[in-house]
């Protein structure tokens, strides 16, 4: 079973066991209709715990969990994270794409030259920026309109415009 990152637990609040958890998610909202999300430190090692309580706040989700109902027991899973299966993620609009969806993409430039692919996909604080792997060495490509001339999920290939101009 593959799981999605969906939050990082931060820190514990109250007496209670409530986690203060930073969404990875342009839809933080989700956390409040979740009836159940893994946890872990890993995908691998995570496990499916039932959700008594959540609410967003502020840019953050506050959540109880089902066995993680003292202090303690929240101080101990801080710096874990939570996960959903692909059934669970939001759908997203034509326009967009989740990163694990990007990451493999056969890559062209504009004459339909192949390029190679990409290998990973990094958040900064500007835009993202594609990590593309060719030729045995990463390039890295900002994720915006000026140099990505198409994407497309269904063929699995991003067109990219100037991409001489990084090397």
């Amino acid at each position: 079973m593959e799981l999605y990152l969906t939050g990082n637990v931060l820190k514990p609040k109250g007496l209670k066991g409530e986690l203060k958890v930073q969404p990875v998610t342009d839809f933080p909202e989700s956390f409040l209709k979740r009836r159940e999300l893994y946890i872990g430190r890993t995908p691998e090692d995570a496990v499916l715990r039932k959700v008594l309580s959540a609410k967003v706040y502020q840019g953050f989700a506050w959540i109880v969990f089902e066995g993680i109902g003292t202090r303690e027991a929240a101080e101990a899973v801080a710096g874990y994270r939570l996960y959903v299966t692909r059934d669970h993620l939001e759908p997203l609009p034509d326009d967009r794409a989740y990163i694990h969806d990007l990451i493999g993409l056969e890559v062209f430039d504009e004459r339909g030259e192949r390029i190679g692919k990409v290998g990973d996909v990094l958040e900064m604080p500007a835009h993202d920026v594609y990590e593309i792997e060719t030729d045995g060495r990463k390039v890295l490509v900002p994720a915006v309109e000026e140099f990505v001339e198409e994407i497309d999920l269904r063929k699995g290939i991003m067109v990219l415009r100037r991409f001489s101009e990084f090397l």
